[in-house]
Parts: structure tokens; sequence; C-alpha cells
């Protein structure tokens, strides 16, 4: 049976960037969550962005462990940030007995910033339809930030 590779990282760590490469040289199937998030909502889904990418990680689950069965290598960009995440991610491939594996992205807080102001810089001229990097997003990585230097020393 073939693989599911999830790319994990904070916003702006290069998971995409990643997840093309591996699938490029594999070959392996794409599938993010954010492409089909902007492509459904725009770049602001407002209130409801949670609920949403909610439905869409689990279609994304499903059809990964689908493509899985049908003998089809995937990476999967989903940002995977908290553990409880991962730790969902891992049950679900397991009880269906597809294999899987979490590749980690780490990305230092200075480099974080600098790729936060480069996007949103490109947004603003129009070169990226991705997600703008607000507070909000941004307290959103927060904590893992501070779990990881907490583990470092």
């Amino acid at each position: 049976m073939a693989k599911v590779i999830l790319t994990c990282g904070l916003v702006c760590a290069g998971k995409t960037t990643y997840a093309r490469q591996l699938c490029a040289g594999m070959p392996a199937a794409f599938l993010s969550a954010d492409e089909i998030m902007l492509a459904l909502f725009g770049p602001d889904a407002g209130d409801k962005h949670d609920m949403y990418f909610a439905r869409v990680r689990d279609y994304l689950y499903e059809k990964a462990a689908a493509l899985a069965r049908d003998g089809i290598d995937t990476v999967a960009d989903l940002g995977m940030w908290s553990r409880k995440e991962r730790d969902r991610a891992r049950r679900f491939f397991k009880d269906r007995g597809v294999d899987m594996e979490i590749r980690y992205l780490k990305i230092s807080e200075e480099e974080w910033m600098r790729r936060i102001r480069c996007r949103s810089r490109d947004i603003a001229r129009g070169f990226s339809g991705a997600y703008e990097v607000d507070d909000g997003l941004k307290k959103k990585c927060l904590p893992p930030l501070k779990n990881r230097r907490a583990r470092k020393a």
C-alpha cells in the first residue's frame, strides 16, 4: 500500500514548497487544505474559517486514505500545528490501516517573522494568493513557538 506524508509546521514555514518538491520527486498526489479553502472562500472565510477548515481537513484525510488504498502516494499540506491535530491524524490513518508519516519543518522565530513580512509584501503587490498572516493567525501559532523553545532548553 502507498504512503501518506503530512507536512507539519507553522504558517510560512515552507510546508507547501516542501510538499510540492516531495511530489515532484516521488511521484505523489498533492493535497492542500489552503488551496481548497482559498478556492471556495477566498482569502477570508471570517469567523467560520476554523469550521470550514475542519471540514476540508476531514475530506482530505478521507481522500488521502482512499488514494493510498489505490496505491497512490500522497503528500498533504494541512498545517498540523498542534500535537492534538497530529495525534488525530495518526489515529485516523492507523484506524484505516494506512501507512502515514509526519514531516515537521522547523523554523526560527526570526525567520518566521521575516517570511511573514515577505508574504504580506507579496500579497499587497498582488504576487501571492496565500493567506495574510494577521495578528489572529500569529496568536494561533505562538503556543507552538513557545513550546518549541521550552523543549530546546
